[in-house]
């Protein structure tokens, strides 16, 4: 055995001393193949910690058809529309990735370089949705307030139809907070250091609006598991609930959101973050590669097995999308 092992030392093949190649496929694309492996089961950790997390709390866990409802430049509630989008320019980014491989394959320099162009374009149009959609989740829609058994409570009003619709704290709350306060920051001297962004309304602020508007009523963050609807509080309960509020809520972020249960913008800022990351890696070497087809430095080698592997990551984080897309969207 040692004396194989001597012989096949001076073998140029990467697999030396291991017969056929595994499956046919080269020491590249082995290991790529091994990464894709390892990262695909952290990536169903965490899907498996969301799902888990979510049926804890699966009578309080936000509704994502009422939570991602904006799409760019448009008014309206959308929901999902913008997510839908992204996730079929991910789609057809994998089309353009497969004619690159395809084109590859026959050396045909330009066509690798053109569908490599369009799916690094396809690559960056989904990157800049998911930052728009973090900031619009960030900046929030309606606002809320927090009680102090940190139960969030939003507000609703009933069309002519008596359906019940949500309301914006600015369409009943009039002007900007009236206690004085001021936000803290270097610029005006005030504790020397900067604060938490506060909100633009104060709780006594919106406790006196509601009370003015008897058409108002409280939506609380429970679930009605038969109707799959969150639970409208009559006008007494939604005035002896709101007494408890202790911080008005615009937005979201690791503390709290205005949607509900914290966790669930934990794990969306979390698991969308890190795919984001994926993609925007996978960017950057499909940038790095589509120079390098341009230069002609696949032509010279004969082959554009790296445009194989890049593609394989590529195909990889639209197959991860998929599962992100079904289980924290739509299920």
């Amino acid at each position: 055995m040692e004396a194989d092992i001597a012989v096949n030392s001076d073998n140029k093949e990467t697999w030396s001393g291991g017969g056929a190649k595994p499956f046919g496929a080269s020491y590249g694309k082995m290991m790529m193949w091994f990464f894709i492996l390892s990262d695909a089961l952290t990536f169903s950790g965490f899907l498996a910690a969301y799902g888990l997390t979510r049926f804890k709390f699966i009578d309080s866990w936000p509704i994502a058809d009422e939570v991602f409802t904006h799409v760019p430049f448009f008014h309206g509630n959308y929901p999902m529309y913008y997510v839908a989008f992204m996730t079929f320019v991910l789609i057809v980014s994998s089309v353009t990735m497969v004619l690159a491989v395809d084109a590859g394959h026959k050396m045909q320099q330009k066509k690798v370089a053109l569908y490599m162009f369009v799916t690094i374009i396809f690559g960056l149009i989904f990157v800049g949705s998911q930052a728009w959609e973090w900031k619009t989740f960030i900046k929030g829609s309606y606002g809320a307030v927090k009680t102090s058994d940190n139960k969030i409570l939003q507000f609703v009003k009933a069309d002519a139809k008596g359906n019940f619709h949500q309301v914006s704290l600015a369409s009943f709350v009039d002007g900007h907070r009236v206690d004085g306060r001021e936000q803290h920051s270097k610029k005006n001297g005030l504790w020397f250091e900067g604060e938490k962004t506060i909100s633009q309304y104060s709780v006594t602020q919106v406790q006196q609006a509601f009370k003015n508007d008897p058409s108002l009523q409280i939506r609380s963050e429970q679930i009605n598991l038969d109707t799959k609807q969150k639970v409208i509080l009559s006008r007494d309960k939604s005035e002896e609930q709101l007494e408890k509020a202790s911080q008005v809520v615009e937005g979201a972020n690791l503390h709290v959101n205005e949607y509900g249960n914290p966790i669930f913008a934990d794990f969306f800022f979390f698991i969308t973050g890190f795919h984001g990351f994926h993609v925007f890696s996978g960017i950057v070497l499909n940038i790095i590669i589509f120079f390098n087809v341009i230069l002609g430095t696949y032509e010279k080698r004969g082959h554009y097995e790296m445009v194989e592997k890049v593609g394989l990551y590529w195909h990889f984080v639209d197959l991860v999308w998929v599962f992100v897309f079904t289980f924290f969207y739509l299920v």
